[in-house]
Formats: structure tokens, C-alpha cells, sequence
């Protein structure tokens, strides 16, 4: 053999080794990464092989229908799609999952290896659907969803003690249904089209100002803090109130009401803005930072297990931005997740239990993969401080601003409010209502946050008491009932 045949006999033998641990590369450490590349086709097909398992609220709120033609044999269906739609998500062959649907889609499909017993991982087989079983209260997500009607806006109760998510709903809605197949570009197109946007939670992902109802935040920051005694302390609050620095006066949006130098207890009833932007101003971003974020403000990554996105206490104020985010504006923004948390931690005790809406995730036969425990709690206020701002917040329902969530027999607390919205507060205000309600004979209780961003009334008759307090009271109502 010359040598010029030797050197390509070598040559040639080096490109077939090449090539050997090049395949044995691909099969051996990155098989796993194209399986899961979202582009591989095969896992669409195997994960609508069969009937997907089911989310459950009470019964299943979700289903499956086989296809005629193509390679997937099943869509998803949904019953009462629009009522469970924040909750849910949406499981599509051609847009991909979100929430619930996506966050357990390897245990819904029966992909996950929990699921399969010693063939089907010996094989690659694929396992009968497992389950995810939610905390929803069918009772409490129909009351907050009819009463919101045609709203814009959103709404959460919780559990106090367990921190459960009973309800959940995000307005406008939309059918799940109608875009969980291949051929529904129309469907999801006008989805994204539409300025209201209701392919958007706004329960857990759009946080907003949230006005008023973050006086509560303050005045806990104030008795924590010491700064007053107890709720019924006459403070030093001049009315009308200068912004520290500016010759900006901050007037009360009801100008007889008894706001100079009122306890906090009054001043939670007639929701006194000289008030609370003076105790933001004397207490200093630092200490209302420290209980906002106490509360659940500036979490990067509260999941529910869906992700919230992040309520946000703003910081390098001066003193007079500081005052204003002492009546929940500046740069404040708060979902309405956050806010019942805040109203959740004050009705038990000063201790927030970690609010969640999967109580647990099982196979087929119904054994329990894994199970979110009931009140994993926290202390955010002293007892003492909890039980003064929770009696503060009766006497806003009894006496105050708030008397539309009333229920006969039932200890209801709760606190309006009105957030300005755009530039120079141009665009309609949105109103808040956040409240507990609790049941002395049955033992039950709820805590309830609601935001109408926009109900079409007229700008002179938003109110956080007018529109969003009437939807608390119906779902506190069935949250007491269930």
C-alpha cells in the first residue's frame, strides 16, 4: 500500500469515528433536549394521544372530544369555559397551554414519570392522565363571576386560616374551547385584537393603583411602628394637607368629612387622605417599604402556583411621593391577589397563610402525587394590631364607605377606594373594594379583593363602595354559605 492510499485509508477511518461519537452524542446526552424542544412535533401528538386528565372545582371543569383527520385524536373541551378560564388556562394544539393547563400538562397528558409503572418507563410509554384538583368553590367563582357581569375588572377571596383561593375570576373572559384546536386562527386572532384583553388574568398579572385600600397597609405600618398608639388616637393631620416640599394641597374627596387631626379608625371610615399621607411622610418609604413587602409586595416570584405577577412599593422617593403613596398612588400597583392577601392576614390574626388554588395533584386512580398544605403561614402585624384595624375595618362597612358589603349575621370589615388612572387621573378611576367577612355560629370565613376597572358608568359615579363593594358582599356571601 503506497503511502498517499494510507493517508486516505486514515483519513477516511477518522470521519467514520467522528461521525460514531457524533451519534452516540446525540442518543446518549441530548436526545432528552430534542424530545422536549417545543418544535418536535412528537410531543404535541403524544400529548393529545389520548383524552387529557382532568382540573377539577368542586367537579371536572374541563374535558376531552376525539377529531376526525390529522395526527391528534383529542382537543380540549371545557365546561362553563368563560366562568373557569382564570383559573384553567387554556390547553391549545396550536397556541400551547397556559396556567393550570400548562404548569401540570405532564401529568394531564400522562407524561409524567410519576404516572407510568416499570414497563411504560422501561418502553416509553405513555400512562393513564392524572389530575389536578383545585381549591375553587364552584359557589364562590359563580357569585364573583355574575356579579361582575359585564366589567371590566377582577376578583380573588381567600381563605384566611388556609390560605385556599375559593374564587378567582378575571373579566372580560373568554371560551377556552373555542381556540383549543388547529384550526381557530379567527378565534384567537380576535382574542389578541381586543383592547379589553381578556386572554390577560387580571387577578394575578395586571397590577394596577391601588388607591384607598392601601391605607390599610399604612395604618398597620403606623401601629407597628408606634407612631400611634392605637386606632382610636387622635393623629396631628392637618386639613387640607401640603405634600412635604410643595405647595401641593391634598384635599379629601369628601370635604365635610372630620379628617383634621381624626384617629385612624375615622379616617379609615371617611378613607382621609391628609391622614395617611402624613403618617407615610412621618413614618418614611423605609418603614411602609418594610410592611408593604411584609405584606407580599415586591415578591419576585409568588406562585399560586400560577405566577403573580409583582405588586410593587416603589423606592428613592422624596418625601412628598412618599406621602402619596400613603393613599395608595405615585408609582404603588397592586393586584387583586395582593390586596386580599393584605385584608387575609389581618382577619387571621396578623398571620397570612400562603394563598394557593391546587389542593392536590393525582393519577388516575386518585393516589396523591403531590398536595399543597393548608396554612403554611407567616406573622406580617402583631395580634393586637390585626384585631385594631380589623374593628376599624367594621366600622367602615357599619358606618362608612363602605356599608354595601354588609350581611346580616356575619362580622364583615372592609375598605373602598378610588385610584386615579392615566395622566392628571384623564381616564375613568378604578374602584377597589377589599374586605373579611366572618360567620360566628359556622366558624367560616373569606377575605375578597375587587377591582372594577371600568364598569361604563359615568366618571361622577365610580366608587369603590358604589361598584366593587356590591361584588364582594355576593361573593362573601357564598363563601359564608358553602
Amino acid at each position: 500500500m503506497n503511502k498517499t492510499i494510507r493517508r486516505a485509508s486514515v483519513f477516511c477511518l477518522l470521519m467514520v469515528l467522528a461521525l460514531l461519537v457524533r451519534a452516540t452524542w446525540v442518543q446518549g446526552y441530548e436526545a432528552k433536549a430534542l424530545a422536549d424542544d417545543e418544535h418536535n412535533r412528537r410531543n404535541t401528538i403524544a400529548q393529545y394521544a389520548q383524552p387529557l386528565g382532568d382540573i377539577v372545582a368542586g367537579s371536572p371543569v374541563t374535558g376531552s372530544k376525539g377529531t376526525s383527520g390529522g395526527d391528534l385524536r383529542y382537543k380540549r373541551t371545557y365546561t362553563q369555559g368563560e366562568l373557569y378560564a382564570a383559573v384553567t388556562g387554556y390547553s391549545s394544539q396550536a397556541y400551547g397551554a397556559t396556567q393550570l393547563e400548562g404548569i401540570h400538562s405532564d401529568v394531564l397528558d400522562g407524561t409524567d414519570d410519576r404516572l407510568k409503572d416499570p414497563k411504560d418507563l422501561v418502553t416509553g410509554g405513555q400512562a393513564e392522565p392524572g389530575n389536578v384538583l383545585t381549591t375553587i368553590d364552584p359557589g364562590v367563582q359563580k357569585a364573583a363571576y355574575e356579579a361582575l357581569g359585564d366589567d371590566k375588572g377582577a376578583a380573588v377571596a381567600i381563605d384566611p386560616k388556609t390560605g385556599r383561593i375559593l374564587g378567582m375570576v378575571s373579566t372580560p373572559s373568554y371560551d377556552p374551547s373555542k381556540i383549543s384546536g388547529t384550526t381557530d386562527g379567527d378565534a384567537w386572532r380576535k382574542l389578541l385584537d381586543d383592547p379589553d384583553k381578556p386572554l390577560v388574568n387580571r387577578a394575578l398579572r395586571q397590577p394596577l393603583a391601588p388607591g384607598s385600600t392601601f391605607k390599610l397597609v399604612v395604618a398597620a405600618a403606623a401601629l407597628e411602628n408606634g407612631l400611634h398608639g392605637s386606632v382610636d388616637e387622635r393623629t396631628d393631620s392637618p386639613d387640607p394637607y401640603t405634600l412635604p416640599g410643595t405647595s401641593t394641597v391634598l384635599r379629601n374627596e369628601n370635604a365635610s368629612a372630620p379628617c383634621e387631626n381624626a384617629t385612624l379608625r375615622t379616617a379609615l371610615q371617611y378613607s382621609c387622605n391628609n391622614v395617611f399621607a402624613k403618617a407615610a411622610a412621618d413614618l418614611g418609604q423605609d418603614k411602609v417599604k418594610e410592611m408593604a413587602d411584609a405584606f407580599g409586595f415586591d415578591t419576585e416570584k409568588l406562585d399560586v402556583p400560577v405566577r403573580a405577577a409583582k405588586s410593587v412599593y416603589p423606592t428613592d422617593m422624596d418625601k412628598a411621593q412618599t406621602a402619596l403613596t400613603g393613599i395608595g398612588q405615585f408609582e404603588v400597583t397592586a393586584t387583586p391577589l395582593q390586596m386580599a392577601m393584605v385584608t387575609s392576614a389581618l382577619a387571621n390574626g396578623g398571620e397570612l397563610a400562603a394563598p394557593h388554588m391546587v389542593a392536590s395533584v393525582t393519577d388516575g386512580d386518585g393516589t396523591v402525587l403531590e398536595e399543597t398544605e393548608d396554612g403554611d403561614t407567616k406573622r406580617v402585624v402583631e395580634e393586637r394590631t390585626a384585631e385594631q384595624l380589623r374593628s376599624a375595618m367594621v366600622t367602615v362597612v357599619e358606618d362608612g364607605t363602605g356599608t354595601n358589603a354588609r350581611i346580616a349575621g356575619a362580622e364583615v370589615g372592609g375598605k373602598t377606594g378610588t385610584a386615579q388612572n392615566g395622566v392628571d387621573n384623564s381616564n375613568t378611576p378604578y374602584a377597589w373594594f377589599t374586605s373579611y367577612a366572618k360567620d360566628g355560629s359556622s366558624g367560616k370565613e373569606v377575605a375578597v379583593a375587587v377591582i372594577v376597572e371600568d364598569s361604563g358608568s359615568a366618571r361622577s359615579e365610580v366608587s369603590g363602595n358604589g361598584l366593587a363593594a356590591p361584588i364582594a358582599q355576593k361573593m362573601m356571601k357564598a363563601a359564608l354559605e358553602r
